[in-house]
């Protein structure tokens, strides 16, 4: 029996040795936060900021703290995280901490977790809940998420994965293959997406995806051998076919023709644990590493002392910080009755997160220097592992523009009325946004209640709060000039999205620190002092990298280069080379 499967087997076992630590409080797993969210980040584009949506910070009780701290304890020993205990959020955020310490361990338990077996917990009908899920959570059973294709990466309704009904409408006949599949070798359940025709309202029939709960035992299941990667080295990741495997109609997940909504919903629903899981990561590093700082010597000095090291910590501890503020905030947030809409704050915190992880790692081992770049040190595999955040549950590139048009669109329903207007030369609405912009130009104080007596934030971060209302209020009128000025191709317009998304993550980042470290102080946290500093210094850096952002997507600022860059990759493409001539090439 395989390694892997032992291991998830016995991680469960020891999650069931909690079971009873744990059974007294199934019925209570609702936070004690704020109201039901309402989009918070999606207000942002219309330059609102909905305190009572993040403030106070996201708190758990008593009880719940202490059920957490409880299963802490034996899953931080086993190194492994649950066994069917119906967690929070906020709770599979915390041992994803623990799990997150092992790079191939972490993608594992997740590939079965967060997206292998999620889609059945999202939208399986009772039957098949009852069905999979007992085994799934024992670890009988592992699973694993099929979506990519040779020919489809982020593209996911290219897919060419084919399921046909059968004539008398009992089953569906599967055929393709799917690509980079992690725990493909190890399932025996699998979440399968494949093109179906669909008849249409109208009578046409289309091809829509389809996604299917598909069992290593129905047959004609196979996979490849596992790949040679850079990094998660003791993972599984294989291609997996299916030839002409029969699947039950009642295997259907959700409905025919609404699996691309059902795997935008699984991949959606698990990125915010990237940001705890990370932040576990950066935690353990700086421990190494400044233990390291603190003992090695030159110069007749520690490298400890040395400002640009101590730049380096400085560096991890904040990036640290920022990324659990916002994995937590956005924990309470799912936590919340009636499945409130945080996919752009999960995809915010992923994006985050995953740069965060490689530049951290990096600098590491940039201070452990050659040892560090050795093979079998721990910096060495961690950087190797770090470098997959940045690709899967959706590239870093395609989350931007997720973030931004998500984003733009909400803004666009409710700004369409101002925006006819000022193209058809409404004199109300023309004199009217002349008189704001020119309000603005002279220096428009912001103030959407964070700060003063009655502000949401503590006196100790309100430099932070003032900067972060001045961005917010700025963003909003940016994104209606924007839409003003693009319309509907904004779509095609990525140099500009990027700039949107990068300041909206700012933007999120920024609410997220100052919460926290408001709540830090008012209760009396240990440290509380040091989160107001980390607090301030990210507030600060955001701040100045979203006024450059802002004067970039100005449609005549001189620091706007995209034109230039898009000459200059036109051209390399072109030739599919560089293209400037060697510095001792000659004229003849």
């Amino acid at each position: 029996m395989s390694g892997r499967v032992l291991f998830l087997r016995s991680a469960a076992a020891a999650a069931r040795s909690c079971r009873a630590l744990g059974a007294s409080a199934v019925g209570r797993r609702r936070l004690r936060t704020f109201p039901p969210s309402q989009a918070f980040a999606k207000e942002l584009f219309l330059g609102k900021f909905e305190k009572k949506e993040v403030f106070p910070f996201p708190e758990v009780s008593q009880d719940e703290l202490n059920e957490i701290n409880q299963f802490v304890g034996p899953i931080e020993k086993f190194f492994t995280e649950e066994g069917g205990l119906g967690l929070s959020n906020t709770m599979y955020a915390r041992l994803g901490e623990i799990v997150s310490l092992d790079g191939s361990i972490a993608v594992t338990l997740a590939a079965h977790q967060a997206i292998g077996l999620k889609g059945i917990i999202l939208v399986g009908n009772e039957q098949q809940k009852a069905k999979y899920l007992p085994r799934l959570a024992a670890g009988e059973h592992v699973a694993a998420f099929c979506l990519t294709e040779p020919a489809s990466g982020s593209d996911a309704a290219s897919i060419q994965t084919r399921a046909v009904l059968s004539e008398d409408g009992t089953f569906y006949v599967l055929n393709g293959s799917k690509v980079w599949i992690t725990n493909g070798g190890l399932a025996s359940i699998f979440t399968v997406f494949a093109k179906t025709q669909v008849v249409d309202s109208e009578g046409s029939v289309k091809d829509k995806i389809t996604a299917f709960i598909v069992e290593r035992d129905f047959g004609g299941v196979t996979n490849g051998k596992a790949e040679e990667k850079l990094g998660i080295r003791g993972s599984n990741t294989c291609e997996v076919h299916f030839e002409n495997t029969r699947v039950p109609v009642e295997n259907v997940l959700g409905e025919v023709g609404g699996g691309f909504k059902v795997a935008m919903n699984i991949l959606n629903s698990g990125r915010f644990s990237m940001g705890s899981a990370v932040a576990g990561i950066l935690k353990k590093l700086i421990e190494t590493t400044a233990e390291y700082a603190c003992t090695r010597r030159q110069f007749n000095r520690k490298l400890s002392e040395f400002g640009l090291i101590q730049e380096k910590f400085a560096l991890m501890a904040q990036k640290a910080y920022v990324m659990e503020s916002m994995a937590y905030l956005t924990a309470g947030m799912l936590d919340q009755p009636g499945f409130p809409d945080c996919s752009v704050e999960a995809a915010m915190v992923k994006v985050f997160s995953s740069e965060g992880a490689w530049q951290c790692v990096s600098e590491a081992l940039q201070i452990l220097g050659g040892s560090g770049y050795m093979t079998g040190t721990p910096h060495e595999r961690m950087l190797r592992d770090a470098r997959i955040l940045l690709i899967f549950e959706g590239t870093n590139e395609i989350l931007r523009m997720y973030i931004a048009l998500t984003g733009l669109q909400h803004a666009g329903r409710i700004l369409t009325a101002r925006v006819n207007e000022l193209k058809r030369g409404n004199v109300t609405t023309v004199l009217e946004t002349i008189g704001q912009r020119l309000r603005d130009s002279l220096g428009r104080t912001v103030d959407l209640g964070l700060t003063g007596q009655l502000g949401a934030v503590h006196p100790s971060v309100a430099d932070g709060a003032r900067k972060l209302e001045e961005n917010v209020y700025y963003f909003g009128r940016t994104v209606e000039t924007l839409l003003l000025r693009f319309g509907k191709t904004i779509v095609e317009e990525q140099m500009v999205l990027k700039r949107v998304a990068n300041i909206l993550i700012n933007l999120y980042g920024m609410t997220a620190v100052l919460s926290r470290a408001s709540r830090s102080v008012r209760v009396g946290l240990r440290n509380h002092d040091h989160e107001v500093l980390l607090a301030n210094i990210f507030c600060t850096e955001a701040y100045a990298q979203n006024l450059s952002s802002l004067s970039q997507l100005d449609k005549y600022s001189p620091e706007n280069l995209d034109e230039q860059i898009k000459k200059v990759s036109q051209q390399v493409l072109e030739r599919r080379a560089y293209v400037c001539a060697h510095p001792l090439d000659r004229t003849s």
